[in-house]
């Protein structure tokens, strides 16, 4: 019974953790990818 709990709230935070760390991925690479391609311009 509460292992079944524990996996479900495992699974829930995991899910979270991903929703939460997405946004930050696409942030970085596009500031990633714009600080690489205004390197060849103007820093």
């Amino acid at each position: 019974m509460f292992r079944a709990i524990a996996d479900v709230l495992r699974q829930i935070g995991g899910a979270v953790a991903t929703v939460v760390t997405l946004p930050f991925r696409a942030l970085a690479r596009l500031f990633g990818g714009a600080s690489s391609t205004a390197r060849g311009r103007r820093a």
